[in-house]
């Protein structure tokens, strides 16, 4: 007995003692730290550490689901463990932030007559408000984008779209307005690329070609009429209808295009809301991309609607026409420049290079009185006009993922409509991409050479010392 009492007394007992005691008050600090982190809601407790942050809620979607009075189901139509682990971790996100927002998962192998009911397949989301009465159907597919297209090889997904493709889902379901836009053909312009439909198809806006040559007028169903790179002049009866319809309350969207034949007519109709198209292209000594002048980094200045999901003002103008204000054909048009180039930037023709300040883009404004229902209500007519129809060709947007161009661009289109939001969220890129350092300088050298040299030369000093004790 006493041997057993001396061997608990002795030093090694003692210090095993504390060691097990130790142990046991940080398991037990760990179990209540996870006890209350538990107790946390799920999107404050998340941290999104993706080098393109996938799973990151946009600024546009916050306030589309903070707006949501009505409950809102989404329906997963998929087998829960077999489903990608960021489908499940952006979703659960997703709707961790609102109480009106559920999620409920659906074995389509245990339950089959799901797939029926929803009128959908495997590996679906149905998005279902019942207040509206509306449903939509999101994809696995359409979130984890691959270049074949195929859910089974979602792990070679080359982008995420989780944000904009619920985000869109839930402001279809939650709103009865839907809107129409018509883009112009005849003249040489460009088709608007299947990016941009889809950006615009988020915002509930459906887009059909319209031949104004054979049109006496502007639909009546036409919210927004855009003219993308017209090379070739419009007829003064085309501008009429133009006029006509802008002056009834319309929204036009015009990007300009390199061209060399006469553009007086539509120019002349531009001129018209205080915008003179100047001659030649657009260079900027200042602010342009890498040195080349006519790769435009402009002066933006948004506000309102304009700067929804604006945040780094990267923004490019390539080959763009340049424009002055001047004044409008009526006092009740005002016009507002929101993109510009530097005080150096120039109008280059063969003949001369004319210095000044140049507006890339502007918008101009008027409020009408127009009949409507047997009454005379008020409308605002919308023109907005950019220098450059490369601002949306897809060769650019894809070849410089930072830039915002399309963001601007549906800005200007949501702006247009009444109650529109401008959910347009593009896909995030899940290539991989490497952490660099495009201009090191005395950082590199600090860190590969002077910090591991110290710490060498501490590690034996400290080394040093001990062995002469």
């Amino acid at each position: 007995m006493d041997k057993i009492k001396k061997l608990f007394q002795s030093n090694d007992s003692k210090r095993g003692s504390y060691t097990l005691a130790m142990t046991s008050i940080v398991i037990a600090i760990v179990i209540i730290f996870n006890m209350i982190v538990n107790l946390i809601p799920e999107n404050k407790r998340q941290f999104d550490i993706s080098s393109t942050n996938i799973y990151e809620i946009s600024s546009k979607s916050e306030k589309i689901i903070k707006k949501v009075d009505d409950d809102v189901t989404f329906y997963v139509l998929a087998e829960k463990d077999r489903t990608d682990k960021r489908i499940k971790t952006f979703i659960n996100k997703y709707a961790s932030l609102s109480s009106k927002l559920h999620v409920k998962w659906i074995d389509p192998i245990l339950h089959p007559s799901a797939l029926t009911k929803y009128g959908t397949e495997e590996n679906n989301i149905v998005i279902s408000c019942k207040k509206t009465n509306r449903t939509t159907t999101v994809s696995f597919d359409d979130i984890l984008v691959s270049s074949d297209s195929y859910y089974s090889t979602s792990s070679s997904a080359s982008s995420f779209d989780g944000d904009g493709q619920l985000t869109s889902a839930l402001n279809y379901v939650t709103s009865d307005k839907e809107y129409k836009a018509y883009y112009t053909s005849g003249h040489g312009e460009s088709s608007l690329s299947s990016e941009v439909t889809s950006l615009l198809t988020k915002s509930r806006i459906s887009t059909s070609d319209l031949l104004l040559m054979t049109a006496t007028s502007i639909p009546d169903d036409c919210d927004l009429l855009i003219i993308d790179g017209a090379t070739s002049d419009f007829t003064k009866d085309e501008v009429k209808l133009l006029s006509s319809y802008l002056k009834k309350g319309g929204k036009v969207v015009t990007l300009l295009a390199q061209t060399n034949k006469s553009m007086k007519n539509l120019y002349g109709l531009l001129k018209d809301y205080g915008l003179t198209v100047q001659s030649g292209y657009i260079a900027d000594t200042e602010r342009s991309y890498q040195g080349n002048y006519y790769y435009l980094i402009p002066n933006l200045s948004v506000s309102g609607d304009m700067a929804s999901g604006i945040s780094s003002n990267s923004v490019m103008m390539i080959n763009s026409k340049g424009m002055t204000q001047s004044t409008p054909v009526r006092d009740s048009i005002s016009t507002d420049a929101f993109m510009t180039t530097s005080s150096n930037g120039y109008a280059v023709t063969e003949k001369k290079q004319t210095q000044g300040t140049y507006v890339l883009g502007a918008t101009s404004t008027e409020s009408v009185k127009v009949k409507s229902k047997g009454k005379k209500v008020t409308k605002e007519s919308r023109l907005t006009v950019y220098g450059s129809n490369m601002l949306i060709d897809e060769q650019i947007t894809s070849s410089f993922s930072s830039l915002e161009n399309l963001t601007l661009f549906t800005n200007s289109v949501t702006a247009c409509l009444n109650n529109a939001d401008n959910v347009s969220i593009s896909p995030k890129s899940l290539e991989i991409s490497y952490n660099t350092i495009a201009h090191p300088g005395p950082f590199s050298i600090l860190v590969v050479f002077v910090i591991p040299v110290g710490l060498i030369i501490g590690g034996f000093i400290v080394w040093f010392r001990r062995r002469r004790r």
